[in-house]
C-alpha cells in the first residue's frame, strides 16, 4: 500500500508539470521550436546525465551479482513481450495490417532515449537514486532490441502494405546516442568503482534533476497538439491499456514472487511491464511513411491511465 500511495503522489506531481506544459502551449509561451530544441536537451544532455548520477558518487556500493541478476531480468522482460506479442494482438482483435504497429507499442515502451522519463523518478523514490542505474541497464537491453527487432517490426509493417519481403536490419550507427553512451558510462563508473570529485557528482545531479520536470512538461505540450476527444473515442486503444498496464504486470508480480528474488530488481522489472508507451514507435512510424496517429493516441491514453494503473501494479511489488 505504501508503494501505491508513493506513486500516486508522485504522479500527481509528475500531471502537474505536464499541465504547465499543456497550457504553456495553448497560451503560445511554448512554441514547436521551441518544445523540438526542449526536447533535444532533454534526449542528449539531462537524462543521461540522470542516468550516470544512479551510479557517481557511490563508490563501494557496486554488487555485480545484482548487476547480473538485473541484466537477465531485462532480457527476460523483453523476450517475454516478443513472444506473447502474437498471441496478444490477436486477442485484441486487431486488424491484419495494424498487428506489427501494435506488438511495437506492447513491446517497446518508455525505456528509450526518447521516452516517457518519470519511470527513473518512481524507482528514485521507491528505492534510491541508486537504483536509477538498473533502470539503465534495462536502456541498453531496450536500444539494442529496438534498432534490430523493432526495425525489423517496421520493415515487416512495410512489407505488407507495398508487397515487398522485411528483411532484419541492424542499425548499429542508430545505437550510438547520447542514452546509449550514458549507459556504457555508468557500467564503467561502477565497474572500476571511480570516484569523482564532489563538484563532478553536484553538476550531473543537478543536470539529471532537469531531466523529469522538462520532459513532463514537453509530454503536455504533445498532448496539447492532439484532438483529445478522438483519444478518448478509441475503444481498442482502452483494451490495448487494459492488458498492457494492467494484466500483463499483475501477472508478472506474482510469477516473480514465485522465484523469491532480490526485491528491487523485481520491484523495477514488474514496474517495467507496466509502463505507458514511449515516442519512439510515433518517430518511427513517421519515418517510414505509416500511421502514426495509433502510437500518438497510444501515449496519450497509456500516460493518463497511467495514474490509475501504476499505482495497483505498485500495490502488488
Amino acid at each position: 500500500m505504501q508503494n501505491s500511495f508513493i506513486i500516486f503522489q508522485k504522479l500527481l506531481v509528475l500531471f502537474g508539470f505536464m499541465l504547465i506544459g499543456y497550457l504553456s502551449y495553448k497560451k503560445k509561451w511554448i512554441s514547436d521550436d521551441t518544445s523540438s530544441q526542449i526536447s533535444g536537451l532533454i534526449v542528449n544532455i539531462f537524462n543521461p546525465a540522470l542516468i550516470i548520477s544512479g551510479v557517481i558518487g557511490s563508490v563501494g556500493n557496486g554488487n555485480w551479482n545484482l548487476v547480473i541478476m538485473d541484466l537477465i531480468l531485462a532480457v527476460i522482460l523483453f523476450v517475454v513481450l516478443i513472444l506473447i506479442s502474437p498471441a496478444f494482438v490477436r486477442i485484441l482483435g486487431v486488424k491484419k495490417d495494424e498487428r506489427n504497429i501494435y506488438a511495437v507499442m506492447l513491446i517497446f515502451s518508455n525505456l528509450g532515449f526518447m521516452g516517457f522519463r518519470s519511470l527513473k523518478n518512481y524507482i528514485e523514490e521507491l528505492y534510491g537514486r541508486g537504483a536509477i542505474f538498473y533502470v539503465a541497464l534495462y536502456t541498453l537491453v531496450y536500444n539494442i532490441l529496438f534498432y534490430t527487432y523493432g526495425i525489423y517490426l517496421f520493415e515487416k509493417e512495410r512489407a505488407m502494405q507495398t508487397g515487398q519481403k522485411a528483411k532484419i536490419i541492424f542499425h548499429w550507427k542508430k545505437m550510438i546516442n547520447p542514452g546509449m553512451v550514458a549507459c556504457l558510462a555508468a557500467l564503467l563508473i561502477f565497474a572500476f568503482q571511480i570516484d569523482a570529485p564532489a563538484p563532478a557528482v553536484s553538476f550531473v545531479q543537478y543536470l539529471g534533476n532537469a531531466a523529469i520536470p522538462l520532459s513532463m512538461i514537453i509530454t503536455g505540450v504533445s498532448l496539447a497538439k492532439m484532438p483529445l476527444i478522438e483519444v478518448f473515442k478509441d475503444i481498442k486503444m482502452y483494451q490495448f491499456t487494459f492488458l498492457k498496464m494492467l494484466v500483463i504486470p499483475v501477472i508478472a508480480a506474482f510469477v516473480v514472487r514465485l522465484f523469491h528474488l532480490n526485491p528491487v530488481l523485481s520491484g523495477i522489472m514488474v514496474l517495467m511491464f507496466g509502463m505507458p508507451n514511449g515516442s519512439m514507435a510515433v518517430m518511427m512510424a513517421i519515418d517510414y511513411g505509416l500511421d502514426s496517429s495509433i502510437c500518438s493516441r497510444g501515449i496519450v491514453l497509456t500516460t493518463l491511465l497511467s495514474i490509475i494503473t501504476l499505482p495497483i501494479v505498485a500495490y502488488l511489488i
